[in-house]
């Protein structure tokens, strides 16, 4: 099979860029945390599982909500870099494996996120097990941003030209989606590892879209590439010319690039007895 990126081998390459990670990857909008909030069913424990932590990005919010939460991550420097960032927060602990290997309680989460990692789970193992931790009537909430694809945008033709020289071939051109199309099966199994929720018992489903806009400076905007798995897993010497093609268009239309980012939300809950 031809190479992407995307190989679950490769879920430990971003611990060796763990600051730029931090810096530069979105944080996701407060009305995604907001619906996530309402649609978990009133509750005095408030114990959430965090699958794939990172740097903590998504997990600030769900502290903030009151939630004791428990963080797997798989990579050594990630998990001591968010050990780190809630050290003085005691509703935080960080346990360093894969969440197909970690041994937890079952029926003994409120909620369990997923902040675009879930990929990088195999879903056969994973969803069931997620389903055996909840709660009764207790949220699985996964979400995850696409960069929207922008064939109007001045830069868009110059950036094509660069990729096919230095991307996985044979390079397909990225395609313009519409929000629709993002929900189609075959996209919600690229996106989250699997078609359906429902598939795994999970009932009131959920898909929620939302939209922002961040401008990059170039070199942000190279380190943000970086933190991409395709990107990341390029041969050194076309990777490099990739990302210096890249900035080299950028700095020539004036130094910045916007990104129109498509954010969604997959939600289901696990029945009540």
């Amino acid at each position: 099979m031809t190479e992407n990126g995307w190989e679950r081998e490769r879920r430990i390459h971003f611990d060796e860029i763990v600051l730029n990670y931090d810096r530069v990857r979105w944080n996701y909008p407060d009305e995604l945390y907001n619906d996530i909030f309402k649609y978990v069913e009133n509750n005095n424990t408030k114990k959430a599982l965090e699958i794939g932590a990172g740097t903590g990005k998504a997990t600030t919010p769900i502290l903030n909500a009151g939630y004791n939460v428990t963080a797997i991550e798989l990579g050594k420097n990630m998990a001591e870099f968010v050990k780190n960032k809630f050290k003085d927060e005691n509703k935080f602990n960080v346990i360093i494996s894969a969440f197909e290997n970690v041994s937890l309680d079952k029926d003994n989460f409120d909620l369990v996120f997923a902040a675009s990692s879930f990929h990088w789970v195999d879903s056969d193992i994973g969803c069931p097990k997620v389903f055996d931790l909840l709660k009764h009537g207790g949220v699985f909430a996964l979400f995850r941003s696409n960069n929207m694809s922008d064939k109007d945008h001045e830069l868009y033709d110059e950036f094509q030209e660069v990729y096919k020289k230095y991307y996985f071939k044979p390079y397909i051109e990225p395609k313009k989606l519409s929000e629709n199309e993002y929900w189609e099966p075959n996209r919600i199994k690229g996106g989250f590892g699997f078609a359906d929720l429902s598939d795994y018992g999970f009932i009131d489903i959920s898909k929620r879209n939302y939209y922002s806009n961040i401008t990059y400076n170039s070199e942000d905007y190279i380190a943000l590439l970086d933190t991409m798995s395709d990107h990341r897993s390029l041969p050194e010497n076309d990777r490099k010319a990739l990302y210096k093609g890249i900035k080299e268009i950028i700095q020539k239309h004036g130094g910045y690039y916007n990104v129109k980012y498509f954010y969604q939300l997959y939600m289901g809950r696990k029945p009540n007895k």
